[in-house]
């Protein structure tokens, strides 16, 4: 294969962004460490082929009597439109941190297309007529998550599973629930699409010492806010490594540990409130006292979530698809082929 000597290096990104893809179905987490070796080579590059653009080379321009203000044209519309873009999305809880930090750091490391040379061909098969390739990759990720839930509606239909949330989720043994990523489907009343998260079920049980079957044997006291323990466990991230109420790797070694939930011999819950307080569960409690956010939990959808899964032996559960691994074959596709959507709308005669 053969390239410029800055879309050869770009190539590096590939194999992280295939293992980022992995962790993230894994564990749903990434490390911050991931994107920064990625990040420099990112801003080091975009300076490689502005200096070669400016000294009358070829990076990234097409045929044609502007080429220079092509390049920067499209430069400026994957920093100035797709890094925000992706910045937005997670402010406003569309993108995880991971998944924002990587589309950002794809803004910088693909503006333009870049150019492989192999026997016969050159890669990618397809380019847009934009030419921003983060905007191509942007737009193949898309597609590419849109084709998830058709596969899990396939699956739910082979298996005889039918529903509303057939097309989003799969059923799930209450049980094994703690060892699941994902959200619930499913609320007291019926269908939702905003259910508990589980990530918030596992550090809201880490929090406060108990299991689910816990929970589950004996809903009635663990329902009272008094049933609190005085020194409530930090909550974790709510990875599997802090489920079930084991104690986090941050947990300080001083403070009392209880398995059961309850309040420490001799202790006193007080500061909780009583029975008759208007906060079954202990969840407005909870909130307060991790000072930060349980991935967009409130009160209320953890309380309805804790009665759902009291109530229930099976419940749907959106497994959803961690957006690393769309972005994942959104960038292979897109190296390869280029602009699928455009490719598809123009077979169509709409482009």
């Amino acid at each position: 294969m053969l390239g410029s000597i800055p879309d050869l290096l770009r190539l590096l990104a590939v194999p992280v962004f295939g293992w980022a893809a992995y962790r993230d179905v894994e564990t749903r987490r990434v490390p911050n460490k991931t994107w920064l070796p990625l990040a420099a080579l990112a801003v080091v590059l975009l300076l490689w082929d502005t200096y070669a653009v400016v000294n009358g080379g070829a990076v990234g321009r097409p045929a044609g009597p502007t080429p220079d203000r092509l390049y920067f044209i499209r430069v400026a519309i994957s920093l100035g439109f797709v890094a925000p873009l992706a910045y937005g999305f997670w402010l406003i809880g569309g993108f995880g941190g991971a998944d924002a930090k990587a589309f950002m750091l794809v803004a910088v490391l693909f503006p333009v297309y870049p150019t492989y040379y192999l026997t016969g061909a050159a890669l990618p098969l397809e380019p847009s007529r934009i030419g921003v390739f983060s905007l191509t990759i942007l737009s193949n990720t898309v597609l590419a998550g849109v084709v998830y839930p058709l596969g899990v509606a396939v699956g739910n239909l082979v298996r005889g599973r039918f529903a509303w949330a057939m097309f989003l989720g799969k059923p799930v043994a209450v049980d094994r629930l703690t060892e699941e990523y994902g959200r619930l489907l499913e609320a007291p009343d019926g269908f939702t699409r905003s259910g508990l998260d589980l990530d918030a079920l596992r550090m809201y049980l880490q929090w406060r010492g108990a299991s689910l079957a816990a929970l589950r044997a004996d809903p009635t006291t663990y329902r009272n806010p008094d049933s609190l323990p005085e020194e409530p466990n930090p909550p974790g991230d709510g990875s599997f490594a802090t489920d079930g109420g084991e104690a986090s790797d941050t947990s300080s070694s001083s403070a009392e540990r209880r398995s059961d939930g309850g309040v420490p011999a001799g202790g006193t819950a007080d500061r909780f409130g009583t029975a008759g307080t208007a906060d079954p569960w202990g969840a407005e409690r909870f909130l307060e006292d991790i000072e930060g956010s349980a991935y967009g939990t409130d009160a209320e959808t953890l309380r309805a979530g804790l009665e759902l899964l009291t109530d229930t032996d099976e419940v749907w559960v959106s497994p959803g698809i961690p957006f690393l691994v769309p972005m994942f074959v959104g960038l292979a596709a897109s190296l390869v082929y280029g602009d699928v959507l455009y490719a598809l709308l123009a077979s169509l005669g709409f482009a």
